[in-house]
């Protein structure tokens, strides 16, 4: 999973109201509208998009949008409430993905409005196993392959893209489309460039209106729409309902779905960090069990979605930028956010403002969004190419994933294979990721491991095992004591010396020892508990009269040994990764 460490500057000392704090009614509620105004476009613009390049029905449509937006409503206030282990407590828009437009397409091409409510239906269940064991899958769904798939969404969804901007509407200027898609474009680019604050964040919704405008002028805009639409109630027709058939597309599209459903959980994983980071005054560390929640919760936005029939969700990242830009933290505006958002999708003329905007418009507003999508998955992909087997899997798998997505390779042999699921350029390109991920952790030196009890009875077991691990690579007596050190600290601080017969007995615990660039790598894994070790590693430098010093001789002899400590916390286990580097750094591996 992320590797995240302590950063003093990630705390930010200009937030006005924690996640628990309650800020004024008339506080909340402004920016709880403020920031559903901000989003809904991109909410009823992407299934939007989905269903004109689908060539789907007009009531279709407008049922998809409705559901839509309540569904990114509902479970909005599912992140910011937590009902049990579903949602954070902090404020996390949901709303539809753009990572979904490509599969979604081809799903409602090969089988309709039906077929689709069942792969997102299905592909949601994945979430949920993925939530509740999350831990398991941290060395699998990494960085590089995130960033690897977000760059081949866009080159899977741009073709789509393409073919909006050169279509013009018939009886129309052959100029149309593409005038009112440069205008939006110029409009969001250079707001984007040349501002900053909050008007950067109104660059997408300006850049819509100004080339709604300008579609306008060409007789583009369909004001009809808007005028006929009522002011309030439920579409009338368009729940597609579910195809249990379960027939031979559904289980060639169903990997896709899939891939694309465990992305878009990588985005929300960090997504769920960084919001922890920026909501806080003071630093803590990263909580992976509010990590889980997030992606329980997204998993059921998406059940939610596939049953009502409309497109999956995910989180919005830029729920991060706006908390850390207006210092509101507050669970109580992320209620208010998602219940905008249900008052929004019981206002049919306000969605049908926006589905008016023609698809010329559209396209320019999606490229923008991928074009910065294709940026993320770069800029992730180049943070992790420090160590450049991590760099090659994403090289050749970006390249496998293009020419897949062009039919350039071997296309006599692949052609229909396995369904056409190689077709799909994100898809044979997250694949050959994972699979060159699961290559290199198997092939990696062989990771050291002990079983013992999480007791202080099992230190001798622990010494000897460390012992070994020292001498098979080499290191002499003053690593080996070292490495004795660390452990025994760390298996001090995870029995708590405070309170040592607090009930840990029974607890097991493994130890995994390997070799990593030169440096000793141990991980504890034991069953979840409950203080997070760098939380209190942060405190140490602070004034320790409300706590007894004892607590924190073991902290101080660890941080002393240790290189980097990282303490994840999960429901089921927690996991302390401890980086040592040797007294002597030696001369041969």
């Amino acid at each position: 999973m992320l590797d995240v460490e302590h950063d003093s500057s990630a705390g930010s000392r200009h937030v006005r109201f924690e996640p628990d704090d309650r800020p004024p009614l008339a506080l909340t509620a402004g920016m709880g509208l403020q920031f559903a105004i901000l989003t809904i476009a991109g909410i009823v613009l992407t299934p939007a998009i989905i269903i004109r390049a689908a060539d789907g029905s007009d009531s279709y449509l407008m049922w998809a949008v409705f559901a839509a937006a309540a569904v990114s409503g509902i479970s909005t206030i599912m992140q910011a409430v937590r009902f049990g282990r579903i949602g954070t407590g902090y404020v996390l828009l949901m709303g539809t993905s753009g990572a979904f437009i490509a599969v979604c397409v081809t799903a409602l091409v090969q089988g309709g409005p039906s077929l689709l409510a069942t792969l997102v239906v299905a592909s949601s269940l994945f979430q949920f196993l993925l939530a509740a064991r999350l831990s398991l899958f941290r060395r699998l769904l990494t960085p590089t392959v995130a960033g690897t798939v977000l760059m081949l969404i866009a080159v899977t969804v741009m073709p789509l893209v393409f073919d909006m901007v050169a279509a013009s509407p018939e009886g129309s200027s052959e100029w149309s489309g593409p005038t009112s898609t440069l205008a939006t474009l110029i409009v969001i680019v250079a707001i984007a460039l040349k501002s900053s604050g909050s008007l950067r964040m109104w660059a997408p919704v300006i850049g819509v209106v100004a080339g709604s405008i300008t579609a306008a002028l060409f007789g583009l805009y369909d004001i009809d729409r808007v005028a006929e639409a009522p002011w309030i109630g439920l579409p009338d027709a368009g729940w597609p309902g579910l195809d249990l058939s379960f027939g031979s597309t559904f289980w060639s599209l169903l990997p896709a779905f899939i891939l694309v459903t465990l992305i878009g959980a990588i985005e929300t994983l960090g997504d769920s960090v960084a919001i922890q980071r920026v909501s806080w005054r003071k630093p803590r560390a990263v909580d992976y069990r509010v990590v889980q929640g997030a992606v329980a919760a997204d998993g059921a936005g998406n059940l939610l979605s596939g049953l009502a029939g409309t497109v999956p969700n995910t989180t919005y990242s830029n729920s991060v930028s706006i908390t850390e830009l207006t210092g509101v933290a507050s669970r109580r505006v992320g209620v208010a956010i998602g219940a905008s958002f249900i008052v929004m999708a019981l206002v049919p003329k306000f969605l049908a403002l926006v589905l008016a905007v023609p698809d010329a418009v559209v396209a320019a507003y999606v490229t923008v969004l991928m074009a910065m999508l294709f940026v993320v998955g770069m800029r992730i992909v180049v943070e992790e190419a420090s160590d450049y087997r991590k760099g090659l899997i994403a090289g050749v798998s970006f390249w496998i994933g293009v020419g897949f997505q062009n039919g350039v390779i071997f296309p006599e042999y692949l052609e229909g294979f396995a369904g056409g699921l190689l077709e799909n350029g994100m898809t044979a390109g997250g694949l050959a990721a994972i699979a060159l991920t699961v290559f290199m952790e198997a092939t990696q030196a062989r990771r050291q491991r002990l079983r013992a009890d999480l007791a202080i009875t099992e230190l001798p077991q622990i010494r000897e095992f460390l012992n070994g691990v020292a001498t098979s690579h080499g290191w002499g007596m003053p690593m080996s004591l070292r490495l004795n050190a660390v452990a025994e600290e760390t298996l001090l601080t995870l029995l708590d010396s405070e309170d040592p017969d607090r009930g840990d007995v029974g607890r097991s615990l493994r130890i995994t020892a390997s070799k990593q660039d030169g440096r000793a790598v141990l991980e504890f894994v034991a069953a979840a508990r409950g203080e997070n070790i760098e939380d209190r590693l942060a405190l140490l430098d602070e004034p320790a009269a409300a706590r007894p010093v004892e607590r924190d001789v073991s902290l101080r002899l660890l941080r002393h040994f240790a290189t980097s400590v990282v303490h994840q916390q999960y429901h089921e286990l927690e996991i302390v990764t401890v980086h040592v580097n040797p007294p002597q750094r030696p001369d041969a591996d």
